[in-house]
């Protein structure tokens, strides 16, 4: 199962923001997330570290989704750009 979303780097209003497309990819049988692609200007390279984790530790996409991640205005929207594509795959499988 795989799901592309385009979001924004940064929260709503701050200077600076840029487009974030993340395509995340997990198996629909079991839940597991598989892999995730992400291309921006901003915020890509600090984001991406959590999906490595996520997938050493061979995390299903329901359990990332409840996955706490920091919120700071300068540097992210309320719904960080990761779990808004980890629930965009949830329903889809």
């Amino acid at each position: 199962m795989e799901n592309y979303v385009k979001t924004r780097s940064k929260a709503h209003g701050q200077t600076g923001s840029t487009s974030i497309h993340i395509n995340m990819v997990a198996d629909k049988k079991t839940g597991r997330l598989l892999g995730t692609q992400m291309v921006g200007k901003n915020g890509v390279a600090h984001r991406i570290n959590a999906i490595a984790v996520a997938l050493h530790s061979k995390m299903g996409v329901e359990d990332f989704t409840q996955t706490d991640l920091a919120y700071a205005p300068p540097f992210g929207p309320v719904w960080d750009p990761l779990l808004t594509a980890a629930n965009q795959v949830l329903k889809k499988i």
